[in-house]
């Protein structure tokens, strides 16, 4: 079995990855994988009404993504600086995990300002910490309320979209970055399988009688972090936060019990259920932090069936999805989108293994 991490890099043209979604999200392919025949199928999106019934259940990740990334200058010499904001480390002291670019010349001790548009001073930081080669821990040092401070935020920052997309964040972005389910404010990256369901396309599933419940996991960078290791054994996930509420719970296992299909909705879904399976292999109620790494051999104990895009070579989520799918049929298929142009990451099209 597959489990070196070589076996999951493949040659992917830099033309297929996906610079911006598709006119109308349910518009993207969606590319079918018959896990029990093998039989790969090209559809459209929106036809994935076809393959789910009455009572049978999806489950959606409703994190929301925050305006993450912030441009700042740097004291006394004015120099331009990148901030991403990772997460939130102390609400009262206004302390932030974050990355800076250009990492070399941000040290302890350093003052950050960051203006709006008409060169005002908004918001002042101080770096209190390195955390690792590009990381920081940084003091916003603000002295309003924490609703103040958190419109702040948003005013000044902007869409985090993936640097592999190869262009800057535009005001369509702000909409087509988040799930129409987005709710719990908290995601750097968005849980990009989710990104194909339209309102529209919702409404025709719960038509057709179609569950959903929802979990939140918050996407950090971890999930996109580079892997640096051959042995998949030794790799460690960064930790994100997750909670399954009860609701999702009875919706899932009633469905599961009946024998009803069962679809995660992304790898961060499938992460997040498979963290929180009971001893009799249904789903439980949990909250915390989840650094599953999810990779073959794998019994999955919740789902199965999965929506996922179409991932980068050798990152986390292509080897999830092929520990779900199977990796021979997995790479097949990939091979099979290269050559009929599937729009691969982000804001590239769909897979849908059942």
């Amino acid at each position: 079995m597959r489990t070196k991490l070589s076996h999951f890099n493949y040659n992917l043209p830099e033309t297929l990855i996906a610079k911006y979604p598709k006119p109308e999200r349910h518009d993207s392919r969606l590319m079918v994988v018959h896990r029990d025949s093998g039989e790969i199928e090209h559809r459209d999106f929106k036809d994935i009404l076809e393959f789910f019934d009455d009572e049978d259940v999806l489950i959606f990740n409703n994190t929301k993504v925050f305006p993450a990334r912030m441009y700042g200058r740097k004291e006394k010499t004015g120099a331009k600086i990148e901030v991403f904001l990772l997460r939130e480390l102390n609400t009262d002291a206004r302390l932030w995990d974050v990355l800076v670019d250009p990492a070399r010349k941000i040290r302890v001790g350093n003052k950050l300002y960051f203006s709006d548009e008409h060169d005002n001073d908004r918001l002042v930081a101080e770096v209190v910490d390195n955390t690792t080669s590009r990381g920081r821990t940084i003091r916003f040092l603000y002295d309003g309320s924490d609703e103040e401070f958190r419109k702040e935020l948003t005013y000044l920052g902007t869409t985090p979209l993936p640097k592999r997309i190869g262009r800057e964040a535009e005001e369509s972005d702000k909409e087509r970055f988040q799930t129409v389910f987005a709710k719990e404010e908290g995601a750097v990256a968005a849980p990009t399988a989710g990104l194909h369901f339209s309102r529209e396309l919702m409404k025709r599933l719960e038509i057709k009688g179609i569950e959903f419940a929802e979990l939140t996991l918050h996407i950090g960078l971890g999930t996109f972090r580079s892997i640096d290791v051959e042995d998949l054994s030794k790799h460690k996930m960064d930790a994100e936060y997750f909670r399954v509420a009860q609701k999702a719970v009875e919706t899932v296992n009633r469905a599961k019990l009946a024998e009803k299909k069962i679809c995660a909705v992304g790898t961060t879904v499938m992460r997040a259920v498979e963290t929180s399976v009971s001893a009799e292999s249904l789903l439980k109620a949990a909250e915390g932090w989840t650094n599953k790494f999810i990779y073959p051999p794998y019994d999955f104990k919740i789902a199965d069936s999965m929506v996922s895009n179409f991932h980068l070579p050798k990152s986390s989520l292509l080897i999830m999805v092929s520990a779900f799918g199977g990796p021979e049929l997995i790479r097949h298929a990939y091979e099979e989108a290269i050559k009929e142009k599937y729009r691969f990451f982000t804001y590239g099209d769909a897979m849908l293994i059942i």
